[in-house]
């Protein structure tokens, strides 16, 4: 009892350190996650009441309310009893909404001087579970302050300078690389709109779109197959909203300066008549909208701006007021839909360019169900003209990379090594028959030589070089995105994880966790490979398993622990993600044992330390990773194999690491690490007592020893009748 006690000491260790570890992130909370911010920050005219805009611009003392589409405060300095323009301030998503690793934006506010320089960054609040738990949000402060000094229409990207293409690099965060590619492109996309807007940018004037000779009518079907109207959906949930049947908003657009499509859309007399009323370089676009809101809003006024939709061109937004509406009295076009609300927009600003492509923009107040804090989000859908109605075609477009994107081609030589090592080790594996009789109990190289390199790589490139140690934290992500809003991109920003996930799911169902829990966990492989070294230093005296009975009861902690996250999650994401510091991998990988507070580091020391006694304890009883992978491993595709005389015989389960065999001699692969030490002994004549029996019988019988067929057995030896003698 002496291996259990010392056992049940420790856990009551741990469970003081998880106590400390839970109460840890109180302490460390940094004051931008998740802040709290004021309502009123997104509509207040007075945007400096509610957020320090003389910290982002130093030197002014008063600043003017919002102005301009999109939003920005002009910032003044007085001496000498005169007040003079410095420079501006505006606040990130007034402008963009790019989400970060998180799913959600970086509210950052900016400010800017007079000449387009960067004066100051300031952010307000974020939701990126790294920045709380791992790394210091100092750090992305200190990589948000490389903006200061540099001009906004620079071209900065992440990563190192290109001096010779005129890139300017800044130093990323190891390990957050999502985060700051996409709070680039929110401070210079920012950047870029307010200096275009008040001129410090010239926007180059495109040519005006000419019209080919075409000259159709065609149906609704027609136009909406081509693309000459789009659609754009927004559904309750994506707003923060329960679920329901009918979207919030499902609009139908399309450009009605074409021909072809204005007069399909408004008939040969409606589409004569606006184009009358058009001045040049006018545009005109209509949209019919259903849905359980309104595009318009309730609470436009005559001489106001209609806040719900408007136009997108790189960087320029172009809004409507109530002098930019007219009716819409129908659509002629055959086929067209039922609608409850519609309207056409004229377009008048001179920049904007009908030839290339634009995008309509509904702006949607979304509510954080966690926190009930209300952000504003944008939702848009891309329109071009067809090529077939403009002369020449469409012009030649160079689009900018999604963040995703340029993160896989940063780290395209990586994501090639990593997927080798994905393929190698499925390979292998699929090949365990050839290595297991090729290995006996004695000499177990053939299979071990492999795993063991499959951890070394695992620990040392997977988990300390590529921080790619798999989560429960991505489980949860995946599980709300499934219930409220999918985005590939939010899964595709890590490539690694992404590949992993690939990897894991795939082979899950094939031959259950036990590939990647037991051959590729950074954390589970280090667990491992610790207890294997303590081993061989003198200390395997002192190492231990649980008894049958006190494992089977404390391997079902796990799965409390991952249905506990699961439920917390529901309420709050935010929450979830603090509990889940229950897996060490991020205090062991991704930041460092001795770069956290000491709970953290206790805790993911002593369940390392407890490894080098017994096999893999955090894998066995704690892991809610491995709870999640363990249930759809009992729909794997292939098992281990099994005798009949496994139900009574005991040889197996003596030397499984993982008590996965029970005493009828199944193996429960939910637990089964799949080391193939069972499967060595399965062909062995030696040491599997059936073989040895059948082997002994057959020498002292002098009978030959046939090779061992895929049952397990010896190929029987049948007798064959001699042939009949010829007549």
């Amino acid at each position: 009892m002496k291996p259990f006690s010392t056992l049940r000491s420790t856990l009551a260790g741990a469970l003081l350190a998880v106590a400390a570890l839970l109460a840890a992130p109180a302490a460390d909370a940094q004051t931008a996650y998740e802040a709290p911010l004021p309502a009123e920050i997104n509509t207040a005219p007075d945007l400096c009441s509610h957020v320090p805009c003389a910290e982002v611009l130093p030197g002014a003392d008063s600043f003017s309310e919002r102005m301009g589409r999109p939003a920005y405060v002009e910032a003044y300095s007085t001496a000498g009893g005169e007040r003079k323009l410095i420079g501006y301030v505006f606040l990130s998503t007034d402008i963009v909404d790019i989400p970060a690793y998180s799913g959600k934006p970086v509210i950052t506010l900016i400010g800017m001087d007079a000449k387009g320089i960067i004066t100051g960054t300031k952010i307000l609040r974020h939701s990126e579970p790294i920045l709380l738990l791992g790394i210091p949000e100092s750090v992305l402060t200190k990589f948000v302050n490389q903006y200061l000094g540099k001009f906004v229409g620079d071209r900065i990207e992440i990563g190192t300078s290109r001096k010779d293409e005129g890139y300017i690099g800044l130093d990323a965060i190891t390990g957050a690389t999502v985060t700051v590619i996409a709070q680039n492109q929110v401070v210079m996309r920012s950047g870029v709109a307010i200096a275009r807007q008040v001129g410090i940018l010239k926007v180059e004037p495109k040519p005006a779109i000419r019209f080919a000779a075409v000259d159709e009518r065609l149906s609704w079907d027609q136009l909406v197959k081509e693309g000459s109207v789009r659609r754009l959906t927004v559904k309750p949930e994506q707003l923060g909203m329960p679920r329901a049947p009918e979207p919030y908003i499902d609009m139908f657009f399309g450009y009605l300066n074409t021909p072809s499509v204005g007069k399909s859309v408004l008939g040969e007399s409606g589409y004569n008549s606006l184009m009358s009323r058009l001045k040049e370089n006018e545009h005109a676009i209509f949209i019919i909208s259903n849905g359980s809101d309104s595009f318009k809003g309730s609470g436009f006024v005559r001489g106001g701006i209609y806040d719900r939709v408007q136009v997108g061109q790189d960087m320029d937004a172009y809004t409507f007021r109530d002098l930019d509406y007219l009716p819409l009295w129908g659509v002629q076009a055959p086929g067209a839909p039922a609608y409850k609300e519609s309207a056409i927009f004229i377009i008048r600003d001179p920049g904007f360019a009908a030839a290339f492509p634009w995008n309509l923009v509904f702006l949607g107040n979304k509510l954080d169900r966690e926190t009930g804090h209300r952000d504003f989000v944008s939702f848009d859908s891309e329109y071009w003209v067809q090529a077939r109605y403009m002369e020449g075609g469409r012009p030649k477009v160079v689009k900018p990379e999604a963040p995703w994107v340029r993160v896989w081609k940063m780290r395209s030589v990586e994501i090639v090594l990593f997927s080798i090592l994905l393929v190698g080790v499925g390979a292998v594996y699929a090949m365990r028959d050839r290595l297991t009789r090729m290995s006996t109990r004695k000499n177990k190289w053939p299979v071990d030589g492999f795993k063991y390199a499959a951890w070394i790589v695992s620990i040392f490139f997977v988990g300390f070089y590529l921080m790619a140690q798999p989560s429960i934290t991505q489980v949860l992500t995946w599980f709300h995105a499934l219930l409220f809003q999918w985005k590939w991109e939010l899964f595709l920003t890590d490539p690694f994880i992404f590949l992993f996930w690939i990897f894991i799911i795939v082979t899950v169902f094939l031959w259950g966790r036990g590939l990647f829990c037991g051959w590729l966990c950074p954390f589970g492989s280090l667990s491992e490979l610790l207890y294997k070294i303590g081993s061989k230093i003198g200390l395997k005296r002192f190492q231990f398993m649980l008894p049958m009975k006190w494992h089977n009861r404390l391997k079902w902690v796990k799965y409390f622990v991952f249905f506990g996250l699961l439920a917390v999650s529901v309420l709050s994401m935010g929450l979830a993600e603090k509990l889940a510091e229950v897996e060490p991998f991020k205090t062991t990988f991704l930041v460092g044992l001795f770069s956290r507070s000491w709970p953290y580091t206790l805790f993911a020391a002593g369940l390392l330390g407890l490894s080098i006694f017994t096999e893999r304890p955090f894998c066995k009883y704690l892991c809610p990773l491995g709870a999640a992978l363990a249930m759809p491993s009992t729909f794997r595709w292939f098992g281990l194999k099994r005798k009949q005389e496994c139900d009574s015989c005991k040889a197996c389960a003596v030397g499984c690491g993982s008590l996965a065999i029970d005493d009828k001699g199944r193996i429960d692969h939910r637990e089964c690490m799949l080391c193939l030490d069972c499967m060595v002994m399965y062909t062995d004549e030696h040491a599997c007592p059936p073989l040895a029996q059948e082997r002994k019988r057959r020498t002292k019988a002098g009978v030959a020893l046939t090779p061992i067929g895929a049952d397990g057995y010896y190929i029987p030896i049948k007798p064959v009748a001699s042939a009949a003698p010829k007549a």
